[in-house]
C-alpha cells in the first residue's frame, strides 16, 4: 500500500469515527433532554435512524457480552433489529445459568433478526414481536416462546412483550416511522 493510499484510508476511517460521534453525541443529547425533563411540552424529538444505529453500535456491545454488529431498520409503525449474536454466550455474560441441553441449542454466533409492531398513544406504549430469524430460520409458535421465556426476559426482566406499558409521565406517545422514531412530549 502506498503511503498516499494509507493516509487516504486513514482519514477516510477518522471521518467516519467523528460522524458516527457526532450522531451519538446527538441522540444523548436528545436523550437527556427528555430524561431530566427539558423537552418543551408538546414539543417532538425525532431520533433519525442513522443516530439511533451509532448508539446501538457504540452501546450494545459493551452492555451485552455475545452480541456484535446491533443495527435497527424502521418502517411505519415497524422495527427490525439485526445483529450477530451468540446467545449462550449473551445468557452467560448477564449471569443467567441454564441446563447443558439448552447449551447446546444455543451456542455459537448466529445472524438474528427480530421485527416487532409499535403501537403508542395516551401516555402508553405495546411493543408486538411479529418476529424472530435465527439463521435465516423464522422461529414462531413454542420456539419462539422458548426464546422469550429464556434468552430474553432473563436478560431484560422487566420487558412487557406484547403488553402495554407506561411510559414517562411527560411524554404522551412514540411513533415509528423510516425517517425516525419520533417521542412526543405531553401538552
Amino acid at each position: 500500500m502506498t503511503l498516499l493510499r494509507f493516509v487516504l484510508t486513514a482519514c477516510t476511517a477518522a471521518t467516519a469515527l467523528v460522524a458516527a460521534d457526532a450522531l451519538y453525541e446527538s441522540a444523548w443529547h436528545k436523550l437527556e433532554r427528555i430524561e431530566m425533563g427539558r423537552a418543551e411540552a408538546g414539543s417532538v424529538t425525532v431520533f433519525t435512524p442513522a443516530e439511533i444505529n451509532a448508539v446501538l453500535r457504540s452501546s450494545v456491545p459493551q452492555m451485552l457480552e455475545g452480541m456484535r454488529n446491533p443495527q435497527v431498520q424502521l418502517g411505519a409503525g415497524t422495527a427490525s433489529g439485526t445483529a450477530l449474536i451468540d446467545l449462550l454466550k449473551l445468557r452467560r455474560g448477564e449471569g443467567v445459568a441454564g441446563s447443558p441441553l439448552i447449551a447446546m441449542l444455543l451456542e455459537g454466533e448466529r445472524p438474528v433478526k427480530v421485527n416487532v409492531r409499535v403501537e403508542s398513544a395516551h401516555g402508553t406504549a405495546t411493543v408486538f414481536l411479529t418476529g424472530v430469524e435465527i439463521s435465516g430460520v423464522a422461529a414462531s409458535g413454542r420456539i419462539l416462546d422458548f426464546l422469550v421465556r429464556q434468552v430474553f426476559l432473563p436478560l431484560f426482566p422487566a420487558a412487557k412483550i406484547n403488553q402495554p406499558f407506561e411510559l414517562r409521565d411527560d411524554i404522551d406517545h412514540i411513533e415509528v416511522r423510516p425517517d425516525g422514531v419520533r417521542i412526543t412530549m405531553q401538552k
